[in-house]
């Protein structure tokens, strides 16, 4: 039987394209010996597990994407939609792939949010004792354009990172993630708690910077993770990264503290 839970399973074009695009530039992904890729939980309809493989094949155009749903006539109407490098199947956090294949990424968004904060380790622990050696877990979600959104990279050995992308020409401030934050995260953002501290941080470095929006909501979005940078927080990648309105961090720097 499926493991998990059906969700309300709301979906939309182009709603995923921020994480599509940071796992287009995944190592896991690119170096994968079988670019093999599942959209765990999609929802209503096929349109993401579509998209996300019209993306992933500019870069690996061997890439097959797996769409995996837990209700069955989710499935069947998504099925209707397949076509060569996309298929559909039936399942849960257990990830069923036929002959004993691993795939090299599993996208998980907008689906633990649904779920209770308990229950995330044990459903990272599954999805993740799937993965092909050296494959990622990809879990978050988003807001419902696709504006807002965040996630965390997780290893078989455990999360990695955690990553914020935002639409930096409507953005107002940066505290708006906090509203999409992880399940993992998303109670954890009180005081006292890193995620809490990353977040006051950035946004009081993006007023700062306020002045520099004349030029370019890019430039003082750069500016603000430099500063970020500079003050000590361990910000990965760089300004091309940076100029997409992301930011990652090492897991270690949100990672809820013991209760």
């Amino acid at each position: 039987m499926p493991i998990g839970s059906i969700t309300r399973g709301t979906t939309g074009t182009n709603r995923l394209r921020r994480v599509d695009r940071w796992i287009a530039a995944h190592p896991a992904f690119r170096h994968a010996p079988d670019p093999l890729v599942v959209d765990l939980g999609y929802g209503a309809s096929a349109t993401t597990p579509l998209e996300l493989h019209q993306r992933l094949s500019r870069v690996r155009p061997d890439v097959e994407v797996v769409g995996i749903e837990i209700d069955p006539e989710r499935v069947r109407v998504a099925s209707l939609s397949a076509r060569p490098g996309v298929t559909f199947r039936l399942g849960g956090f257990e990830v069923p792939l036929d002959g004993g294949r691993r795939p090299a990424v599993i996208r998980a968004l907008n689906v633990l949010r649904q779920y209770d904060e308990a229950d995330v380790g044990e459903a990272w622990a599954l999805m993740t004792s799937r993965l092909a050696p050296d494959g990622v877990l990809v879990e978050g979600t988003c807001n419902e354009v696709g504006r807002v959104a965040s996630w965390i990279d997780v290893s078989a050995e455990g999360p990695r990172t955690f990553t914020a992308s935002l639409r930096l020409a409507s953005l107002e401030t940066p505290l708006v993630v906090a509203e999409r934050l992880p399940k993992a995260l998303i109670h954890r953002n009180v005081e006292g708690e890193r995620i809490h501290d990353l977040l006051v941080s950035l946004d009081r470095h993006w007023r700062y910077n306020a002045a520099l929006a004349v030029y370019s909501p890019v430039q003082r979005w750069v500016a603000t993770v430099e500063a970020l940078r500079a003050e000590g927080w361990p910000v990965l990648h760089g300004r091309t990264r940076w100029r997409l309105g992301e930011i990652s961090v090492p897991w270690e720097a949100v990672a809820p503290l013991p209760r």
